[in-house]
C-alpha cells in the first residue's frame, strides 16, 4: 500500500511537471539542473572517481603541450645562441680580418660577423683568469709575446639558419684568402651543439607523441568511468524514468539531469587540473631554467591574464568530455527502452 501511494504521488508530480513544462521552459531547465546536481551528490563516490580520472587526463594534456613548447623553444634558443668560430693563423692582421669579413658577409645566411686578433684573444685570456694569481704571475712580457705568437685570431659568425651551412663551408674551403689564413690545426666549429639541438628536438617529438598517446588512453578511461557512472545512476532510477515516460516526458527531459551530472564532473575536473597544472609548473619552472630549459613561453602565459582563458579552456574541455560520455550512456539506454 505504501509503495502504491508513493508511486501515485510521483505520477501526480510528474503529470504536474509535464503540464507546466511547455508553459515555463526556464522552470524545466531549473529542474534539470536541480536533478543533475542531486544525481552528482547521490553517486558521489563514482562521480569523484570520474572527476579524478578526467582531471588526470587534462593534466596529461597540459604536460604534453608544455613539454612540446618548452623543448621546441629551448632548441630554438640554442640555435639563436650558436656562433661558428673560424680559427685563423696567429698574428693575422686586423686588415686581413676586415677583408675576410667583407668576403664572408656576402653570404645571405650571415647575420653577424665579429673578429678578434691574437692580441685581443690574449687580453680575453687574461681577463678570464684575472682571479688566478699563479697564472698572472708568470705572464711577463716574454711570456706574453710567446702566447700571442701561438694564439689564433678568430672570426665568430652568427647565421640565420644553422641547418644550412653548405654555402659558408664552401666559401671558407675554396676562397684563396681563407685557404691562406685558416689555421688547419683548428677546424671551424660548424657542428658544435648540433647534436644537442637534434637531441632536444627529438625529445620534443617524443613528448608530443607520447603525451598524446597517454592523454588518449586516459581520455578513454575517463569516458568509460563516466559511462559506467551514468549507467548505474540510470539503473538505480529506472522506475522513476519509466514513470516519466508514462506521463509523456520527452527524451530531452529524461536525458538532461544525467548530462548535467557528467558536466559537473567535467567542470570540477577542469578547475582541479588547471590549478594543479599552474602551481606544479610554477614550482618546477625555476629548476628547469637552471638546466638551461627555456620556460618563458609558458610562464609568460601563466603569469598573465591568459590564465583565465586556460581555466575556461580546461573547464569547457572537461564539460564536453563529460557530456559526450553521458550522452552515449543515456542514448544507449533510451534506445533499448
Amino acid at each position: 500500500m505504501e509503495d502504491g501511494k508513493l508511486k501515485n504521488a510521483a505520477k501526480k508530480g510528474l503529470k504536474t511537471m509535464q503540464k507546466t513544462r511547455n508553459k515555463h521552459p526556464m522552470l524545466e531547465e531549473g529542474r534539470i539542473l536541480k536533478y543533475g546536481a542531486k544525481g552528482f551528490i547521490r553517486n558521489i563516490w563514482l562521480s569523484t572517481a570520474a572527476t579524478v580520472v578526467m582531471a588526470i587526463t587534462l593534466i596529461i594534456l597540459f604536460v604534453t603541450i608544455v613539454a612540446s613548447v618548452i623543448l621546441t623553444s629551448t632548441a630554438e634558443m640554442m640555435r639563436d645562441k650558436i656562433d661558428i668560430t673560424i680559427y685563423l693563423k696567429p698574428n693575422t692582421s686586423s686588415e686581413v680580418l676586415d677583408e675576410l669579413t667583407g668576403i664572408i658577409s656576402s653570404d645571405k645566411n650571415i647575420k653577424k660577423v665579429t673578429t678578434s686578433t691574437s692580441e685581443n684573444e690574449y687580453e680575453k685570456f687574461v681577463a678570464e683568469n684575472s682571479d688566478s694569481k699563479d697564472i698572472l704571475e708568470v705572464l711577463d712580457d716574454e711570456m706574453k709575446g710567446i702566447m700571442i705568437s701561438k694564439m689564433q685570431a678568430t672570426m665568430r659568425i652568427k647565421v640565420y639558419d644553422v641547418d644550412n651551412l653548405d654555402s659558408i663551408k664552401n666559401l671558407v674551403g675554396t676562397n684563396e684568402l681563407f685557404v691562406e689564413y685558416v689555421d688547419e690545426s683548428m677546424p671551424p666549429t660548424y657542428d658544435v651543439n648540433q647534436a644537442e639541438i637534434a637531441t632536444i628536438t627529438s625529445w620534443a617529438r617524443i613528448a608530443r607523441t607520447g603525451g598524446l598517446i597517454l592523454a588518449i588512453v586516459f581520455l578513454i578511461i575517463s569516458v568509460l568511468i563516466i559511462f559506467s557512472t551514468i549507467r548505474m545512476a540510470i539503473f538505480s532510477r529506472r522506475e522513476e524514468i519509466y514513470m516519466m515516460k508514462l506521463v509523456g516526458a520527452d527524451k530531452r527531459f529524461i536525458r538532461g539531469p544525467f548530462l548535467v551530472e557528467a558536466e559537473i564532473c567535467g567542470v570540477i575536473a577542469g578547475i582541479i587540473a588547471t590549478t594543479a597544472s599552474y602551481f606544479g609548473f610554477m614550482a618546477l619552472a625555476p629548476r628547469l631554467a637552471d638546466y638551461g630549459i627555456d620556460v618563458t613561453a609558458i610562464t609568460d602565459v601563466l603569469e598573465s591574464n591568459k590564465i583565465v582563458l586556460m581555466y575556461l579552456a580546461f573547464i569547457i574541455a572537461g564539460a564536453i568530455i563529460g557530456r559526450i560520455s553521458a550522452r552515449l550512456a543515456v542514448s544507449k539506454y533510451l534506445h533499448k527502452t
